[in-house]
């Protein structure tokens, strides 16, 4: 049922995502989706350790309501 209801809020954007922009590589990243901002600020450490471990470089992060349609996206 959780599922369901998140995927209703993903498709009218009302779901929770963490946007992380890094400058090298310059790309954007969304991962997500998430039923509150609690829970997306609560999975951002696992994804930034990852981005650093594959040499990320100058990382920005926002927790936003959103609804990407790429979910990852280089220049």
């Amino acid at each position: 049922m959780k599922e369901l209801i998140l995927s209703a809020m993903a498709q009218v954007g009302m779901a929770w995502w963490v946007e992380v922009k890094t400058e090298l590589p310059t790309c954007t990243y969304y991962f997500g989706p998430f039923s509150s901002s609690n829970d997306a600020v609560g999975h951002q450490p696992g994804y930034l350790d990852d981005l650093r471990q594959e040499g990320a470089q100058n990382i920005h992060v926002e927790v936003k309501r959103c609804r990407p349609t790429n979910l990852t996206i280089s220049d």
